[in-house]
């Protein structure tokens, strides 16, 4: 069984030593240290270590099969690590299973349900487990499930039941929620209603970890993110962080109305690379790129025409660090 430990300086360094990037929270909630955890053979979880600030919401990614379920399963007691040791809210998620659920809401990225209840009484009965919980009416309201309350959870569609799941988690008014895949199989229009309420209900001071695989879900919701790659955390920063960190810097494309030695724009401190692609000039970077560019091409009688600037993503970075796409595909249950 694991045990509660509280490691000084654990959120402010983030990971390991190795591991790049910092966190910047203070005041953790959840602290995961060097947790490990395998299915016979398959380790899942090899060495993963973060801490959660309060009221953050933290992200976790990953491509399919890095161990990013399997985590926050840990994370929330639904299954037992092999090593290591996780505390939430200075619970131990194994040892205080009752408290955790008292204030640990959890959305999985599978379930199911009993198919002759209805949603209302879904969310009575999820209700019902609380002391406290949250205005039913006023979260199926939010979640767009208002019209199908008296349906049996059967006849909902994919979209429906993932949202129900969401106001099932987060019914008994938690103090922390993890969400596992939360807007996977809703409408474009559904996911940032969804993402409107995340923010809302983190604002009520609700600490919030949320796997996800939509790169633009991690940049619109997360305070920072953890990107794990074959049971291992790899990096730990602000998205906006780590797209500029790791994702290859800002990206300049023009033509120049005369030639130049490329060692002029190489020899800038802000340029780490620089391409011709035909008769144009990729130039890429960090800082203030453009102006150093402009400038330096000016002063030696060159102007850059047809200037197009391009961002560093965080799937920039998600790519470069991994090595795969971040698809959309589901990730194996176990992992």
């Amino acid at each position: 069984m694991a045990t509660i430990v509280h490691v000084d300086g654990l959120v402010a360094t983030g990971a390991e030593p190795s591991v790049r990037g910092t966190a910047g929270a203070s005041h953790p909630v959840i602290e995961v240290r060097s947790l490990h955890k395998a299915y016979g053979a398959t380790i899942a979880v090899e060495d993963v270590s973060f801490g959660v600030g309060e009221g953050e919401i933290f992200g976790i990614l990953g491509p399919n099969g890095a161990g990013k379920t399997t985590t926050v399963e840990c994370m929330s007691g639904l299954r037992a690590p092999d090593g290591g040791a996780i505390g939430v809210l200075g619970l131990d998620p194994q040892r205080d299973r009752h408290a955790i659920r008292e204030l640990v809401g959890v959305q999985l990225q599978e379930g199911s349900m009993p198919p002759k209840l209805t949603v209302r009484e879904l969310v009575d009965l999820f209700a019902s487990f609380y002391t406290d919980p949250a205005d039913a009416r006023e979260l199926l309201e939010l979640l767009g499930l208002t019209a199908k309350r008296d349906d049996y959870y059967k006849r909902l569609s994919g979209g429906q039941k993932q949202r129900l799941s969401i106001a099932l988690a987060l019914i008994g008014n938690p103090t922390v929620a993890i969400l596992d895949e939360l807007t996977t199989g809703l409408d474009p229009q559904a996911r940032r209603e969804t993402w409107s309420l995340i923010e809302g209900v983190r604002d009520r001071g609700v600490t919030i970890v949320l796997v996800t695989h939509f790169m633009d879900e991690a940049e619109r919701l997360c305070d920072r993110v953890a990107l794990i790659d074959s049971g291992r955390v790899i990096a730990i920063d602000t998205p906006a962080g780590l797209a500029e960190r790791e994702g290859g810097g800002n990206h300049m494309r023009f033509h120049p109305s005369r030639s130049f030695d490329d060692s002029l724009l190489t020899a800038l401190p802000e340029v780490d690379r620089l391409e011709h692609q035909g008769d144009r000039i990729v130039v890429s970077g960090n800082g203030d790129l453009l102006n150093a560019v402009i400038s330096t091409l000016a002063s030696a009688g060159s102007q850059a025409k047809d200037v197009q600037l391009e961002s560093a993503t965080l799937e920039d970075a998600f790519v470069r660090l991994t090595g795969h796409p971040s698809g959309t595909s589901k990730e194996d249950g176990k992992r």
